[in-house]
């Protein structure tokens, strides 16, 4: 699935998190690749370490500081610094700091980010999260099935996730997750 295009850069805000997500408009000229930027509030908390399995993210450190947690080994890294994210590699980024930070973030290829990143949002600003911006069980896990290919936890293992699924599946139909969830923008 490709991501969703727009001829002009346009952002989304997670009022949960706090974080703003700004989405470049696509240079003619760099393939499949998604280019945003990223604000943190000081102080954010570490999502859940994740990964992508066909993905691989550039992130430069345009304003303040990033602590990235890559392969079990935290850094903090400052304006001017560049991190690559390979595919597969266990990862999760936050701002440990005092200062808004900003970061430039590129992923190759976009895949459906762009909807993931939407669907969480919208979750989280109709208040459809606890407090750390997790929906509830049954609805993170048809998310994780239905974004598999773009984004996975790092737990549990996918086996666990899927027999949730499949234990879940009535409970899919009956609240009609197909179509409820299918576009970030009509919820």
């Amino acid at each position: 699935m490709q991501a969703t295009h727009r001829p002009h850069s346009y952002q989304i805000t997670n009022k949960i998190t706090g974080q703003v997500v700004k989405f470049l408009p696509r240079n003619q000229h760099s393939g499949d690749m998604l280019e945003m930027e990223i604000l943190y509030v000081p102080f954010s908390a570490e999502p859940p370490l994740h990964y992508h399995p066909y993905q691989e993210e550039q992130l430069k450190v345009l304003k303040g500081e990033l602590t990235v947690r890559l392969n079990d080994e935290v850094k903090i890294y400052r304006e001017g610094a560049i991190i690559t994210i390979k595919r597969n590699a266990r990862h999760s980024m936050w701002n440990s700091g005092f200062t808004t930070t900003l970061v430039s973030w590129k992923v190759t290829p976009a895949m459906d980010t762009v909807r993931f990143l939407r669907t969480m949002t919208a979750l989280s600003n109709i208040g459809a999260v606890n407090e750390k911006g997790i929906p509830a069980l049954p609805l993170m896990v048809f998310l994780l099935v239905k974004y598999k290919r773009t984004f996975r936890l790092d737990k549990p293992h996918g086996w666990v996730i899927h027999l949730l699924y499949i234990l879940f599946i009535p409970v899919f139909f009956v609240l009609d997750y197909n179509k409820r969830f299918n576009n970030p923008d009509h919820f």
